[in-house]
């Protein structure tokens, strides 16, 4: 039994860096060395007391080390207790993402440096032009091209992989961007819906490296395409003196104040965002509203039901060209790259997750209650509005809409006819 005892505790370092124990500060490390000692943990079992340690921290929950000892006491069979109070430590953590978190009042603070990110220019060997990163065979797609007109973004998403998938500080520009726009060959027989809000937001950086220019003077070339540009930025200062091309829509990704303010740092305020909306729709801009991801908390009914009707009371149906609904979806890579971050407070992974369509997110029924509330708070406009769902599966359509579509290319062809009504219903307004 001592020889036992002794050869787990030579291995127990190796168990405790293979169970990802470096992401705990010196309390956890130690308390869960000390547990480890007295119960010889598993692999298994180490990793999931880990992950969930990890998670008690991020979402400013009790911290293991304090709900340990009250588990410990109700257990009453000594023999069972090492598996047992790993049970009552999973259960613990499953009620917390089950029920619907709570935020603090306050706004959070996370020592976040805006000034860490840095401007890199680059000459790439093309123009970074192509299908949706997110596209899907398994959920419903409206087949956006995407153009990288910038790599990066500067704010600091909870929610948001990018950064994961370019280069930790750096904002890359193309430094012959605009040049390789400009001899982009296009079918004027052809009608395109072109987006740059993917790999980064489309108004944070204005018009650094030209870019905005070179997009606007593209749309102004090809009255064919439809270039949608996407922010949660204020940053308009650019287009309110340029020359915008009536095939140009700008639309917003928004959020509840609570949302904002924890999981969507270094963005604008909710204010901000509609103020800016607002602003360029009296310009005669067409533009557009994004709830992607509407999030599942206490308040969330209340908090979005008021913004609903906030938007509903400052836009005209005839301003607005599209909302679109969607929520959280997420890999595993990238839950695990949100578990790493050192410091990192957010309550994002705090909500019940199952398989949906090859990745991880709500349950239908809490996702169909989300966008049905949403779509019926926005009735006014559905006549007038392209409403949809983004990244979520066909059969969600037909329960909140009552319609759906029988393929991406349907879907595709009837979003970009009611764009190009939109645009020329404003043409026609803009000239009487």
């Amino acid at each position: 039994m001592k020889a036992k005892s002794l050869a787990y505790e030579e291995k127990l370092e190796t168990l405790l860096t293979e169970a990802g124990m470096d992401r705990l500060d010196a309390l956890h490390h130690q308390f869960l060395r000390r547990r480890s000692l007295e119960f010889r943990f598993t692999q298994q079992q180490l990793r999931q007391l880990s992950d969930i340690a990890v998670d008690l921290v991020m979402w400013g929950e009790r911290p293991l080390h304090e709900i340990w000892p009250e588990m410990d006491s109700a257990i009453l069979d000594p023999k069972q207790r090492r598996q047992k109070l790993v049970q009552a430590v999973h259960q613990h953590w499953l009620r917390l993402k089950q029920e619907p978190k709570r935020y603090p009042p306050l706004t959070v603070t996370t020592g976040y440096d805006a000034q860490r990110i840095r401007r890199i220019e680059t000459e790439k060997d093309k123009l970074a032009l192509g299908p949706c990163p997110v596209a899907s065979p398994r959920t419903r797609c409206c087949n956006l091209m995407t153009l990288d007109a910038v790599e990066n973004c500067g704010f600091d998403c909870s929610y948001c992989s990018i950064q994961s998938f370019y280069h930790g500080d750096e904002v890359r520009f193309d430094s012959r961007f605009a040049e390789k726009l400009a001899r982009l060959e296009i079918d004027p027989d052809r009608i395109y819906h072109i987006g740059t809000g993917q790999s980064s937001d489309s108004l944070m950086w204005g018009n650094q490296g030209g870019v905005l220019d070179a997009l606007l003077d593209f749309a102004h070339r090809h009255p064919n395409v439809i270039l949608e540009l996407k922010s949660k930025s204020k940053n308009i200062n650019h287009l309110l003196r340029a020359d915008l091309p009536p095939n140009l829509l700008c639309t917003w990704s928004l959020n509840t104040p609570t949302l904002i303010a924890h999981e969507e740092r270094l963005t604008a305020s909710l204010e901000d965002r509609l103020k800016a909306a607002r602003r360029l729709a009296d310009r005669g801009a067409l533009v557009g509203f994004h709830f992607h991801p509407m999030i599942h908390y206490a308040d969330w009914r209340q908090d979005y039901g008021s913004l609903l009707q906030q938007l509903v009371r400052e836009f005209s149906k005839d301003e607005v060209v599209l909302v679109s609904l969607g929520t959280l979806t997420y890999i595993k890579p990238v839950i695990k790259q949100l578990r790493a971050r050192k410091a990192f407070r957010s309550k994002i992974l705090q909500m019940p997750m199952v398989e949906s369509d090859g990745k991880l997110s709500y349950p239908q029924a809490i996702k169909e209650e989300m966008f049905r509330f949403a779509y019926q708070s926005l009735q006014a406009w559905h006549d007038d509005v392209f409403f949809y769902l983004c990244m979520e599966n066909q059969r969600l359509w037909q329960p909140v809409f009552g319609y759906d579509y029988p393929s991406n290319q349907a879907f595709e062809e009837v979003m970009k006819q009611a764009y190009l009504k939109k645009i020329f219903n404003k043409g026609k307004r803009n000239e009487q």
